[in-house]
């Protein structure tokens, strides 16, 4: 079966004055097959979150290829860390999911309010969300919102970004469930991005793990939770608590 993302041997360089340019991301490989719900962990600075923005578009790179199947424009989305930093303070919910809606032409200004609610309820929140600013809500619906916003897009692939990183383990289960439900019901690749492998322990089928810009391991995720060979790798699993309780 031919991937949904093909990475070959990408090198991402960040300029330096006066010094040579530091390397981020070194000659790394990798496929994503279509539906997968597939992991990249490592500790931050190793590599990860550049790779991420890299596969969005957001970071250009130095060599190499970054090949998706052929998809509609935007059908490749992120979600960020930062969601409560991501929407804009001054829109409403109900406005802010409207204002894709309107800006790429997603559906006529008469059926604009039903299909918030219907992205609302697709990420669990009630239709008196859209009335609420981003200060009203917590962390964990506010990250609820950007991946409704994604949403609304029609994406084939999601990049999540350390979604989860700055909610509390409780919260952090029940968005991660929302991303494993979004997944089946809408034939979703996901790549997940984490510092913390115990997060991506149930939700993620298969690994790559990386460390100074490079990966030091990859498989399956049952493969190597069970039988991590990297040091890095068992270092990563020995300092994290194990969250799987709390999603099943």
């Amino acid at each position: 079966m031919t991937p949904i993302l093909s990475v070959r041997d990408l090198v991402i360089d960040y300029p330096r004055p006066g010094k040579p340019p530091f390397r981020a991301v070194n000659q790394i490989s990798f496929e994503v097959r279509e539906q997968a719900f597939f992991g990249i962990v490592g500790e931050s600075g190793c590599g990860k979150s550049t790779t991420a923005k890299a596969l969005c578009g957001l970071q250009p790179i130095t060599s190499g290829t970054i090949a998706f199947a052929p998809m509609p424009r935007g059908a490749v989305q992120m979600i960020f860390q930062d969601a409560v930093g991501s929407l804009n303070p001054r829109l409403t919910i109900g406005q802010t999911l409207a204002e894709v809606l309107t800006v790429h032409h997603l559906c006529p200004k008469a059926e604009r309010e039903a299909r918030v609610r219907t992205l609302l309820d697709e990420v669990g929140l009630p239709a008196e969300v859209a009335l609420a600013y981003p200060r009203e809500l917590s962390g964990g619906q506010c990250q609820r919102i950007s991946i409704a916003r994604a949403l609304a897009m029609n994406p084939r692939v999601l990049i999540a970004d350390e979604p989860v990183s700055a909610l509390d383990v409780s919260v952090q289960a029940r968005v991660l469930n929302l991303l494993a439900d979004l997944r089946a019901k809408r034939s979703l690749t996901i790549l997940l991005i984490s510092h913390d492998l115990a997060v991506v322990r149930t939700v993620c089928e298969e690994l790559i793990v990386m460390n100074a810009g490079q990966i030091v391991e990859r498989g399956p995720a049952r493969d190597l939770f069970a039988h991590p060979k990297h040091p890095y790798t068992q270092k990563l699993l020995a300092a994290v608590p194990d969250i799987s309780a709390a999603l099943a």
